[in-house]
C-alpha cells in the first residue's frame, strides 16, 4: 500500500520533508490490534532493516502495522515527536476503516526511534476536541510501548549525536530534561517491553535500565530484557544466537496485554 502523508498541505514548512505514514494492513473483518514502528538512526536517518521487515513481522503474529518516516534532522524538537504524536491519532481516528481497535494501538521504535516512541509514551494528550481538523480530536496516547536498545536519556548516559540532532548542539538543561523519558514517567505512561544488549557499545543498557526503574516507580508494568552481549542495531536479530529470541518473548507479551 502506499504511504501516506500524514499533515495537510501546507502544514509542513517547505523546507523540510513531509512525513509519512506506510500502512501493513490484515485482511481481518474483526476489530484487531496495530503498532506504529518509529525505525532508528539517530534522529539523522531511518534505518530501512527496523522499518518493513518489523512491520511484516508484526503481520506475521496478527497484528497490523504502520512504518513511521518522521521528520529527523535537520529538523529538530518538536517535529519528531508531533509527528508520532500525528501517527497515532492518524491510526486511531481512521480505526474503522483499517478494521483496527482505536483502545489497541501500540508504538515500536529502535534506537533513538526507541527515543520518539517513549516520548510519545510520556508526552501525549486526549486531543483538542474544538480542533478544525478531525484527527487531532483524538488522544495521541499509545496503548503500549516496545522499546528496541532505545535511547532514553540525554543526561550521563545519553547518545549525543541523537541529542544534538534532535535538540541542537547547546540545548538547555530544561529541555534536555523534559526530553529525558525517564523523567517524564507517570503513572498514566502505557505499559512497556524493552529489550537491550548489556555491552551495547552505541546506546549504553543503563537507557533500559533507567526507564524500566522510572515505570516500577510508578507502578506501570513493563517487561525489560538485557542480553549479555550484542552491536547496536540489530533490528530483528535474526542472526544472533540469543536476542534473536526478542521477538517471540515480545509476542507472548504482546498477548498478554490484550494485542
Amino acid at each position: 500500500m502506499d504511504s501516506i502523508p500524514l499533515w495537510p498541505e501546507g502544514a509542513i514548512p517547505e523546507n523540510e520533508e513531509i512525513p509519512r505514514l506506510t500502512p501493513y494492513p490484515l485482511d481481518r473483518k474483526e476489530p484487531h490490534a496495530a503498532v506504529i514502528v518509529c525505525p532508528g538512526g539517530g534522529y539523522a536517518r531511518r534505518a530501512a532493516h527496523e522499518g518493513q521487515p518489523v512491520a511484516e513481522w508484526l503481520n506475521r503474529i496478527g497484528i497490523a502495522s504502520f512504518v513511521l518516516d518522521y521528520r529527523v534532522a535537520p529538523s529538530k524538537h518538536p517535529a519528531p515527536l508531533s509527528d508520532a504524536q500525528r501517527a497515532i491519532r492518524y491510526v486511531r481516528s481512521h480505526a474503522e476503516e483499517f478494521g483496527i481497535d482505536p483502545n489497541r494501538i501500540g508504538i515500536l521504535g529502535f534506537s533513538a526511534g526507541g527515543h520518539l516512541a517513549s516520548s510519545a509514551g510520556t508526552h501525549f494528550d486526549s486531543g483538542n476536541p474544538n480542533a478544525p481538523d478531525p484527527i487531532e480530536r483524538v488522544s495521541c496516547r499509545p496503548d503500549l510501548m516496545v522499546l528496541c536498545y532505545p535511547v532514553i536519556t540525554f543526561s550521563e548516559y545519553r547518545h549525543s549525536g541523537s541529542m544534538v540532532n534532535l535538540l541542537g548542539e547547546d540545548a538547555p538543561e530544561e529541555l534536555r530534561r523534559y526530553m529525558s523519558s525517564e523523567l517524564q514517567v507517570t503513572p498514566d505512561t502505557p505499559p512497556a517491553f524493552l529489550w537491550h544488549t548489556s555491552d551495547d557499545p552505541g546506546v549504553p543498557v543503563e537507557n533500559s535500565l533507567l526507564f524500566a526503574a522510572a515505570l516500577r516507580r510508578n507502578g506501570v508494568p513493563f517487561e525489560l530484557h538485557s542480553y549479555e552481549s550484542g552491536r547496536h542495531g540489530l533490528g530483528l536479530a535474526q542472526e544472533h544466537p540469543e536476542a534473536r529470541t526478542w521477538p517471540d518473548l515480545c509476542e507472548l507479551w504482546l498477548r498478554r496485554r490484550g494485542f
